[in-house]
Order: C-alpha cells, then sequence, then structure tokens
C-alpha cells in the first residue's frame, strides 16, 4: 500500500455547500474503508474530481496545532482510499457552555426576525438546543431584533393575513410625510432594520419600507391584492442599489470623513491633495444629498455637480444669517443700525 496525496485540480464552487461536503465525508469514509474513489463519489453526488478536490483539502485540516500528526491523514492504494487517522472528527459533538449559550441567542434572534420562513423549524430546532443545554437553556436572555419591534409584529401579522394597509410614512430623502395604501408582500430584515415589501398604490409600483419609518398604519377590511408586475427586490447587495441615472455626487473629505466609503456604495474613491479623499458615489436625489452634506460638516466639500454646490452654499450661508448677532463693539453703521459680525458656524464647506 502507498500513501500519496490526491491529483490537485481547481474549479469554483459554493463554500457552503463544500463544507457540508467536508463534514460528511469524513465518517463515510471511516465506515467503508478501501472504497474506490469513483463508488464514493457516486453515493455522495458529486464527480470524481470534486471528490479527489475535497480529499486534497482534508489533508491539511485537523486539530489546533496542525503538526503531521494532528492533520487528517489517508492512504491511497490505486483509485481506492482510507481513513488513518480521523483527528476526532468521528467522536460526537459536545458543546461548551458558550457554545450552546449563542447557539439559543442566535435561533431566538433568527425567531424573531420579521418574515422569516419556516418559523416552526427554528422554533424546533431552539426547543432541542435548549433541552440538550439544560438549565443553561433556559437563561434569561431576551432578544429583540433593533428598531420598533412592536410595528414590525403588526405589519408582519397584516403580511401573514393578507390584508391591505393604509399607511402614513416618512421619507427620508425627501424629507416629507405621505400616506398612501399599499398591499403588503413580504418582511425583510436588511442591515439590521425591518422593511414591509408592498405594491405602493401611489407609485404603482413595489416599493420598501423601513418600519420605524411609519408613523401611523390602519388595517383594511380588503384583502392585499398586488399586481403580476409586482416583483419582488433583489436584496443581497442591500436596501439602495445605484444605477447609471441616479446623480452623481463628488465630495472631497478628510481623514475623519472617510468613514462614509465603507458605509455608502461609492463609484469611485482617489487621493486629493494631502490626507483628502475625493469620494463619487450615487444618490437618490440632491435633497439628500444636501442634507448629508450638511451633516459632515467641515470634512465635506462639495464638488460636484454645480446645482448641489450652490444648495449647500445658499443653506450655509443662511445658517451664518442666523448666527449673526449684533455686536456693540463695531460701533454703529451710518444709518443707526448697529453692526452686525457674523459668528463662526460648522456649515459644511463648498466651493
Amino acid at each position: 500500500m502507498t500513501t500519496s496525496s490526491p491529483a490537485r485540480s481547481s474549479g469554483p464552487r459554493p463554500s457552503a455547500d463544500r463544507l457540508a461536503r467536508l463534514l460528511n465525508l469524513v465518517p463515510y469514509l471511516l465506515a467503508r474503508p478501501g472504497i474506490e474513489v469513483a463508488e464514493a463519489a457516486a453515493d455522495l453526488g458529486v464527480t470524481e474530481r470534486q471528490l479527489r478536490e475535497d480529499l486534497e483539502l482534508l489533508w491539511v485540516c485537523g486539530l489546533p496545532g496542525y503538526g503531521p500528526g494532528d492533520l487528517i491523514d489517508m492512504a491511497f492504494d490505486g483509485d481506492r482510499v482510507t481513513i488513518t487517522y480521523d483527528a476526532g472528527i468521528d467522536r460526537p459533538l459536545r458543546l461548551t457552555p458558550d457554545e450552546a449559550l449563542a447557539l439559543v441567542v442566535a435561533l431566538r434572534m433568527l425567531a424573531e426576525t420579521p418574515g422569516m420562513a419556516n418559523r416552526d423549524a427554528i422554533e424546533r430546532a431552539l426547543a432541542k438546543i435548549e433541552n440538550a443545554a439544560g438549565d443553561l437553556g433556559g437563561a434569561p436572555v431576551a432578544v429583540r431584533m433593533p428598531g420598533d419591534g412592536d410595528r414590525a409584529d403588526t405589519l408582519r401579522g397584516a403580511v401573514e393575513r393578507g390584508r391591505a394597509l393604509r399607511i402614513t410614512y416618512y421619507t427620508a430623502t425627501r424629507d416629507e410625510t405621505s400616506e398612501r395604501v399599499v398591499d403588503p408582500m413580504r418582511m425583510l430584515m436588511v442591515g439590521g432594520r425591518a422593511y414591509l415589501e408592498a405594491w405602493c398604490r401611489r407609485a404603482e409600483a413595489v416599493r420598501l419600507f423601513r418600519a420605524d419609518r411609519i408613523d401611523a398604519l390602519t388595517e383594511l377590511d380588503e384583502p392585499a391584492v398586488a399586481p403580476p408586475q409586482a416583483q419582488p427586490h433583489d436584496l443581497r447587495a442591500g436596501v439602495f442599489q445605484p444605477t447609471p441615472e441616479l446623480p452623481l455626487v463628488t465630495v472631497r473629505v478628510g481623514r475623519a470623513g472617510r468613514w462614509i466609503t465603507e458605509y455608502y456604495p461609492c463609484e469611485q474613491v482617489r487621493p486629493g491633495d494631502g490626507d483628502e479623499w475625493l469620494v463619487s458615489l450615487r444618490v437618490s436625489d440632491l435633497g439628500w444629498a444636501r442634507r448629508f452634506v450638511l451633516g459632515l460638516g467641515p470634512e465635506a466639500t462639495v464638488v460636484s455637480p454645480p446645482e448641489l454646490v450652490e444648495q449647500v452654499r445658499d443653506v450655509a450661508q443662511s445658517a451664518l444669517d442666523a448666527y449673526s448677532v449684533p455686536d456693540t463693539a463695531a460701533g454703529f453703521a451710518s444709518d443707526g443700525a448697529p453692526r452686525v459680525v457674523p459668528r463662526p458656524a460648522t456649515a459644511a464647506a463648498t466651493h
């Protein structure tokens, strides 16, 4: 019998699927010493090439320390494979108290997530782990999702009952409140916030409504009936998905303002003078961009578009005027009115 490494090959595959195969592979091979690679591949539903790649990866997996005596080892005799050292992966899983509590908290949080499917399965899994954890499973840990939990529960109930809603909603991008009737489609949790996805009869389109921005809602007697063209959003890239037709804004930020490049999707980030960066990003509208830049204060300077530069300049000037106070030490103007001296302001800098 000779021991050698299986041939190396490559090919992308989902990491989660591969992890599941690897966890199943060692006990499978332990129960079938000397099995042919082709037979094992057929049993596991993978190609021989995929199985050899998995075996190659197992060769460098093992216990902490990861020395030659700690890694999973196997022997090959032609096309037959036998596990000669399993690095303890055949032993039943034993959760530490911290691990058990972490699973309990994670499952409780999952059960609280609005719109979560298969809630019964989550509850069953939670009950099993709490039972296995003993006294630790009954630890006084309360899990609530961020945002308006009561509002999210009410919305979730409307979705489950299939009822239309009349809502009063605050739109932050336009800084306005409106009333509209919507046909709920589903509840979502994105970035730690609860959203209602619904067909908006006013906009005649599918819209996302943040639960904590719904100021009031009334469940109507009529059923929620979204038209055939109402399709759910693909939110894998987040709630806001910039498109080429949206306004492109470029701002110059200092070191303290660089955080925006990690928090917002940016099209381009390039170095400026000194510690400054030039950041370009798409925005839903210039009204939101104006408030965004003003909130950054002196850490941001608008570069483009020109209309945003003008808007921010006007607001900053209005702020300076509001801070103007009579200065008796400056004397009086020719018409007898006291001279006005503006106080320093922290409004966002603009060109």
